[in-house]
């Protein structure tokens, strides 16, 4: 989808905020060049001043890309470096009845998560910002992705199997649908790949617009 693009993308500087090793994984296998620069933005915000789940991960993304952005242009203005053309922020949740599920805190932790989303659909909603400056202004898009995620009944024993591999530990509500927390998932309805911590067809929409809108 993005192919048509590349001969204007590939002079641009684009930067993921994000150290997360799937979502660089996902922008490779799109083919889209782009940068590594982790946010030092703190994951910390009040979740009770935002009416709904999701608008927490999408200030969370904004706080991300935004923290980036400002790093660079600062740093441009020190050292000679390429200005940046663009910068991905994203944050993914997982939600069931309302409350947002993070990472266990440990292995009970973990089994605790896992029981309570056993035999149940849940939400995994992803909030994306695209930050670029314009002048002295940041421009900031956001757009955001559901996918609801039916785990299928899972016995005690297969929730503690699963999570003494260790998978578990470093990820919001305490599967990895891309690795062996796949075969705990019954089915799907959405995008994959938001589940995976990046909303791909959505991005590579949002992506055109913004290089008809910037790439004159």
């Amino acid at each position: 989808m993005l192919e048509p693009l590349f001969s204007v993308l590939d002079k641009k500087r684009i930067v993921l905020a994000s150290a997360s090793p799937r979502r660089r994984e996902i922008l490779r296998v799109l083919g889209l060049r782009c940068q590594i620069v982790a946010s030092s933005f703190k994951e910390n915000l009040d979740k009770s001043r935002y009416a709904q789940p999701v608008d927490y991960a999408l200030a969370t993304a904004i706080g991300k890309a935004q923290s980036v952005a400002k790093a660079l242009r600062e740093e441009s203005t020190t050292v000679e470096s390429t200005p940046v053309d663009l910068v991905i922020g994203a944050d993914t949740i997982v939600v069931q009845d309302g409350h947002i599920l993070e990472k266990p805190k440990d292995a009970s932790d973990a089994v605790r998560m896992l029981t309570q989303l056993s035999g149940k659909m849940h939400l995994v909603q992803t909030g994306v910002a695209l930050v670029h400056w314009c002048g002295s202004e940041l421009k900031t898009r956001t757009f955001h992705e559901t996918t609801e995620v039916s785990v299928a009944l899972l016995s005690p024993a297969v929730i503690e199997a699963y999570v003494a591999t260790g998978e578990s530990l470093d990820k919001a509500g305490a599967y990895g649908i891309q690795g062996k927390g796949g075969s705990l998932v019954e089915r799907i309805n959405g995008d994959y790949f938001n589940v995976v911590g990046f909303p791909v067809h959505r991005f590579c929409r949002e992506l055109t617009k913004w290089c008809a809108e910037t790439c004159q």
